[in-house]
């Protein structure tokens, strides 16, 4: 069966004067047209091609890689907008569609949103959606406290950083645990459950739970002071903005990233701050 919305892998049939026809094990086919055939080929060698339906809602073949395929999500930038609704670069010859009935807030030309993409049943087209949240469901959770799990930013509030959690739930990084201010809408990073609330809320943190997140943020003391000729001029009693702004961690983490530095003698703790003494 070929697929709209996905990569299919298809066999090449037969090559005609508008380009491949490429079918499945099932008997049916697709044009790949001839601006994106390979400059070599044969008949019965398999391509990857994406799917999806042209300006004349036909079902059309291409090589080239989309920036969204189907139920995912992606920030993607408004070519334009009019009377029906939004029209998404998603990198590909047509743009993408996102009726004004899908939008969170009016869209605007030239602005990047973080959208869904789903086969639409009654038109059988793609579309993309900016209500997100109406695409995630936390009642069956397949995660547990502690997961490693991928994020996408789904929107910052004053609460924190609204999260997407494995493309699937809705999650939460409250904001004073963010210690990067350069973190926007539609970025990707990994996350850790941190708690799962009994009406199945998550809380998601961006360190890595218990021992294994000082390693790293030992590391990353390690580097700053070696940037800053083997002294910074932090202590356990250093304001914790003044620590964030530093090393973009947590005062709690930095003491107990210096606490496994000093037990490695890799530093020394002095009334003004910390010192680098060599491996």
């Amino acid at each position: 069966m070929i697929q709209i919305g996905v990569d299919n892998q298809l066999k090449i049939l037969r090559d005609t004067k508008i380009g491949l026809y490429l079918g499945d094990d099932e008997g049916n086919e697709i044009l790949l047209p001839n601006k994106y055939v390979p400059p070599k080929f044969q008949i019965g060698q398999e391509l990857t091609v994406f799917v999806y339906l042209d300006h004349e809602e036909r079902p059309v073949a291409t090589t080239l890689e989309p920036k969204i395929y189907l139920n995912e999500f992606a920030l993607l930038k408004v070519n334009y907008v009019n009377q029906y609704g939004a029209f998404l670069d998603w990198g590909l010859e047509k743009d993408l569609f996102v009726p004004f009935r899908e939008q969170a807030r009016p869209m605007e030309q030239g602005k990047r949103y973080l959208v869904y993409m789903y086969l639409d049943e009654q038109s059988k087209r793609l579309v993309a959606s900016g209500r997100t949240n109406r695409f995630l469901n936390n009642d069956d959770l397949k995660v547990k406290e502690g997961d490693e799990v991928d994020l996408i930013v789904s929107h910052i509030t004053d609460a924190g950083i609204n999260v997407i959690i494995n493309e699937t739930y809705k999650g939460l990084v409250y904001r004073d645990e963010v210690y990067d201010d350069s973190i926007r809408t539609g970025d990707r990073m990994t996350g850790y459950i941190k708690t799962i609330r009994p009406d199945k809320k998550i809380d998601v943190t961006l360190q890595p739970p218990g021992y294994a997140r000082i390693e790293p943020n030992a590391e990353t003391l390690l580097k700053e002071l070696r940037a800053n000729n083997g002294f910074l001029r932090l202590t356990d009693k250093s304001h914790p903005e003044d620590i964030k702004t530093v090393l973009k961690m947590s005062k709690k983490t930095f003491k107990q990233a210096v606490g496994l530095l000093y037990k490695q003698r890799l530093i020394e703790i002095t009334a003004d701050g910390i010192r680098y003494i060599g491996e």
